[in-house]
C-alpha cells in the first residue's frame, strides 16, 4: 500500500513521465520532463528503490562532493507535483505529476506496477507518455510530434493515432500497455529526431513535444530560452552541414521529400490550427509563452561531443544513410507502430541512441 503524506489532494492531475534510455533520442524527452520541473519548481515527493530496477554495471551511481563529504547518487525514477496555478489562461488550476527516470534494466511489470499504484493514489486521470526516435527527417522542418494511444475512444475525441505496432519496444510501450490494463487513459507523444544529428542534447525536439503536450492537455507551459536554445541548434547544424557537400545533399534530399509528403497538408484548416497556437501565445505574455509562436521550428546549441572539440553530422555512407537507429521495420511503422511516420521509436540494434549509456 503506497501512503503519500505531505501531498495534498490534486486538482485534475495528469501524469507525465519520460525515461532516458532507448526511448529518448537526443535526450529529447527527459529534457521535456526536466523543463516542466525546473520551470515549475516541482517538488520531489517519491523515489523508486533502485536495488528493485538497476544494473549499476549499465547505469552506474555517481559520487559528489558536498562540504568536502563524499555523496552517491544512485540511478532511480523520481515522482515530482507542480501546480499550475492559471492552467488555460482563464484561472483555472491543474497539477501534473511528473515521472523522470532511467529505462530499468529489469523487472519492467512490477516497475510499471508501482508507478500505476502511486497514479492510483494520486487520482490521476490520465497518463502521457514522453519519448524521441531516430527517424528520416530533415532538422530544418518543424520536428513531427506523434500521438499514439491503444485506447480508440482516446483516438477518436483527441485525434490520436491508435497504434497497431507490432515488434519490440521499451519501456514506453510497456508503460502505456499497463495502463490500458489497469483502465487508466494513457497517450505517448513521439518527436522524430534526424538520425544524422542524433547526439543530445536536441532542444527543437524537446520545444515540439512540449508543444505537442500543450495542446493535449489545453495548459500554456513557460519556455525560457528554449526556443532561443531551439534556433541557435538549428543554426549550429546548418553551419556544420555546409561543410559536407554529400551531407548537404541528403539534406536536402530529405526537405524535397518532407515537403512533397506533406504538401497536401498545407490546408486551410492546418494554417488556421497553427494561427490558434500564435494567438494562445500572444495572450500568454508576459511570462515566456509567446516568445515561442511556431518555435518547433528552431533550434538549440549543438553539444561538442567529438574528440575534435566539434560534433559534425554522419555523413551518409554510400547508397544512402546509415539506417541501423531506424524502426524494426525499416521505416514502414511509425511511432509505436502506426502506420507511415519516421521509423518506429524502437530503434534498429540497441534502440534510437544504440547501446545504453553510462549514467
Amino acid at each position: 500500500m503506497i501512503e503519500l503524506e505531505g501531498v495534498p489532494e490534486l486538482v485534475d492531475p495528469v501524469m507525465v513521465a519520460a525515461f532516458e534510455g532507448w526511448n529518448d533520442a537526443g535526450d529529447a524527452a527527459s529534457a521535456a520532463v526536466a523543463h516542466l520541473e525546473r520551470e515549475w519548481k516541482g517538488e520531489v515527493f517519491a523515489a523508486l528503490d533502485a536495488e528493485d530496477y538497476y544494473d549499476f554495471q549499465v547505469n552506474r551511481p555517481q559520487v559528489w562532493l558536498e562540504g568536502g563529504v563524499r555523496r552517491i547518487t544512485w540511478p532511480t525514477t523520481r515522482l515530482s507535483v507542480v501546480r499550475v496555478g492559471d492552467a488555460d489562461g482563464r484561472g483555472r488550476a491543474r497539477d501534473l505529476v511528473l515521472v523522470r527516470g532511467i529505462e530499468p534494466s529489469m523487472r519492467w511489470r512490477s516497475f510499471c506496477n508501482e508507478i500505476l499504484g502511486f497514479a492510483h493514489e494520486l487520482g490521476v486521470e490520465m497518463v502521457v507518455v514522453l519519448g524521441a526516435l531516430l527517424g528520416d527527417t530533415p532538422h530544418t522542418r518543424p520536428v513531427p510530434v506523434t500521438g499514439v494511444t491503444s485506447d480508440p475512444d482516446l483516438a477518436r475525441t483527441m485525434d490520436l493515432e491508435e497504434s497497431r505496432y507490432e515488434g519490440p519496444t521499451g519501456i514506453v510501450g510497456i508503460l502505456q500497455e499497463a495502463c490500458g490494463h489497469a483502465g487508466v487513459p494513457a497517450v505517448s507523444l513521439w518527436a522524430a529526431v534526424p538520425h544524422y544529428v542524433s547526439q543530445p542534447p536536441n532542444p527543437k525536439a524537446t520545444l515540439a513535444l512540449l508543444n505537442r503536450l500543450e495542446d493535449l492537455l489545453d495548459v500554456r507551459i513557460p519556455l525560457g530560452e528554449l526556443p532561443e536554445d531551439a534556433r541557435a541548434w538549428q543554426l549550429g547544424v546548418d553551419q556544420l552541414a555546409a561543410e559536407d557537400n554529400e551531407v548537404a545533399e541528403y539534406v536536402q534530399s530529405l526537405e524535397e521529400a518532407r515537403d512533397t509528403a506533406e504538401l497536401p497538408e498545407a490546408s486551410g484548416e492546418a494554417i488556421a490550427k497553427e494561427f490558434e497556437r500564435y494567438l494562445r501565445r500572444r495572450d500568454g505574455q508576459p511570462g515566456g509563452h509567446a516568445g515561442g509562436g511556431t518555435a518547433a521550428e528552431g533550434g538549440s546549441y549543438l553539444r561538442d561531443t567529438s574528440a575534435g572539440g566539434r560534433t559534425r553530422p554522419a555523413r551518409p555512407p554510400e547508397g544512402g544513410p546509415e539506417r541501423g537507429a531506424r524502426g524494426p521495420e525499416d521505416g514502414s511503422g511509425g511511432p509505436e507502430g502506426t502506420e507511415g511516420g519516421d521509423g518506429g521509436p524502437e530503434g534498429g540494434e540497441g534502440g534510437p541512441q544504440g547501446p545504453e549509456r553510462d549514467r
